[in-house]
């Protein structure tokens, strides 16, 4: 509905004949007026706004009232139409009718609960505050309960036509899938769409269309050349606070590991415009007795477009580095897939304390066609091979590598919705929007694809404890300092409702007690304690 929004007079009416030129109406409105009284309707110009605002809640009414129209047309009596504020005032009555109650009681309009009468009070002369109470704004209190009330039962019900969907789609019964899905559109405009379940759920249809109408096997969808992803990747680590936690205690596990070494070198498996290391580099400048030799190998994907983007970051980052001092090596190895990385592609020197660090890229490695090695087993296996001083593993605190899809579609349900949730409560603009398209491909890849072109596999601590140890790596604690670190990161933003955890020498951040992310710190095992 288009709303019209007419000029109101800044002077006062006194309601006189005296009163002067200036409490009249614009010239235009008075014509506004006349053309109004003309064709038959009572209403100014100036109540416009008003008589629109009612038709919206009259609106919203005739959408969510059980009442029979035909009932209204036969039995009702309505104002004239030409009286618009009368006549919408009048249906609005019709479909807000509060129920009757005896005259001692109340019945509250947005809880439907019977109170005492407020009205009547032992003291005559006591101010009478509840009688400016208009009826008008106790209907409108029950008409926002009725919607509210209305939008929930609606987002109840598209919760459990996804779950019903998504059986239908494991069991290959894509005809009712897509009757369900016609079924889903339509609820789908009945609820909030910009926050809450409206959200989630719309992105979850969306994924599951895919599923359904172009297949399985229609490659990845996370879509987007390297440099749209790397944006999107830029907007969500500026949006909330997942990967500054990431880039921080991660950061804060390799200074600790780089103590008393005069030569260092870091492999970061996914560069990402180098966000993670101005902050490094700065604190290895103010390190007690000077900073060491730093070299950083950045893996990222080749630039379609024949830029040498992994080398434009690592001239940044040596411009930083000089000017605070410290001394500075940067190598890109541009790769499409981790696995095809090999460890002599990093030039390692055996006199280096390396670190070797992975935010949220191992998971990536869990799918396997072969029958031979799994590319997590043969990137943990050269990762041994280096001897890192650390190894940094940040990831989803998620289990969307499950092999039952009605499993990994309900786990993802529940994880994403509240990943949503904790979105709502970041005040960054536009960054949020974007870094929920971030999110929504993620959904896309989880529920739409399999086999080689599922790559987001996610699986939670306990699991990546099993898979780590079983490679020949041991656990480090991640200390104090990088729960301070952490903790401190929260203070910036102003949302209530995340929280740090420690999980046996690791830290989680959640979203009111549900962990979303792990950060994890490892040590190869030598190999006579192998």
């Amino acid at each position: 509905m288009v709303l019209y929004d007419s000029t109101t007079s800044a002077g006062s009416s006194s309601g006189s004949s005296s009163s002067s030129s200036s409490s009249k109406p614009p010239q235009h409105q008075q014509d506004m007026d006349g053309l109004l009284d003309g064709a038959g309707y009572k209403v100014r110009s100036s109540e416009l706004r008003q008589v629109a605002q009612r038709l919206e809640r009259l609106e919203t009414a005739m959408v969510n009232s059980q009442t029979d129209f035909s009932e209204l047309a036969c039995d009702a009596i309505h104002y004239n139409p030409s009286d618009l504020a009368s006549w919408v005032d009048s249906l609005l009555c019709e479909f807000t009718q509060p129920p009757a109650c005896p005259s001692e009681f109340i019945m509250d309009p947005v809880t439907n609960q019977t109170l005492e009468n407020v009205w009547t009070t032992a003291e005559p002369h006591t101010p009478q505050v509840h009688q400016n109470i208009s009826y008008e704004q106790q209907s409108l209190n029950h008409q926002l309960a009725v919607v509210t009330a209305t939008e929930e039962d609606s987002g109840i019900r598209l919760v459990h036509m996804l779950m019903t969907c998504a059986e239908c789609v494991q069991r290959g019964d894509l005809s009712l899938a897509t009757s369900l899905m016609d079924d889903m559109q339509g609820l789908l405009r009945r609820v909030n769409t910009v926050c809450g379940i409206g959200k989630v759920a719309g992105h979850f249809i969306h994924a599951l269309s895919r599923r359904i109408f172009q297949g399985i096997g229609g490659g990845s969808i996370n879509g987007g050349s390297a440099y749209e992803n790397e944006i999107l990747y830029h907007h969500f680590y500026e949006a909330c606070p997942y990967l500054k936690f990431a880039h921080f205690t991660a950061n804060q596990a390799i200074l600790e590991a780089f103590d008393g070494h005069d030569c260092v070198h870091v492999v970061d498996f996914n560069l990402m415009h180098g966000l993670q290391w101005p902050a490094l580099i700065q604190a290895l400048a103010l390190r007690p007795g000077g900073p060491p030799l730093l070299r950083l190998t950045g893996i990222g994907t080749p630039s379609p477009d024949g830029r040498d983007l992994l080398r434009e970051i690592g001239l940044r980052l040596a411009e930083l580095a000089r000017s605070v001092n410290v001394r500075f090596a940067f190598r890109g190895v541009a790769a499409s897939r981790l696995e095809d990385v090999k460890p002599w592609m990093l030039q390692v020197n055996p006199k280096e304390a390396v670190a070797v660090n992975s935010i949220m890229q191992l998971h990536r490695l869990l799918g396997s066609d072969s029958l031979w090695n799994s590319p997590i087993e043969t990137v943990l296996s050269w990762i041994r091979s280096l001897n890192p001083k650390i190894m940094t593993v940040v990831e989803q605190e998620a289990n969307h590598n499950q092999l039952v899809f009605l499993d990994r579609f309900t786990e993802a349900l529940y994880y994403y919705s509240t990943m949503f949730d904790s979105l709502e409560a970041c005040t960054v603009q536009p960054e949020k929007a974007l870094a929920e398209i971030y999110i929504q491909r993620e959904i896309a890849n989880v529920v739409s694809c399999e086999g080689s072109a599922r790559v987001e596999r996610h699986e939670p601590l306990a699991k990546w404890r099993t898979q780590l140890s079983g490679a020949g790596f041991r656990p480090l604690n991640l200390g104090s300092n990088a729960f301070k670190q952490a903790s401190m990161l929260l203070t910036l933003f102003s949302a209530e409702g995340y929280s740090i955890e420690e999980n046996e020498g690791c830290l989680t951040l959640g979203w009111h007690s549900r962990p979303l992310i792990a950060a994890s710190a490892w040590q190869a095992v030598p190999d006579a304690a192998a």
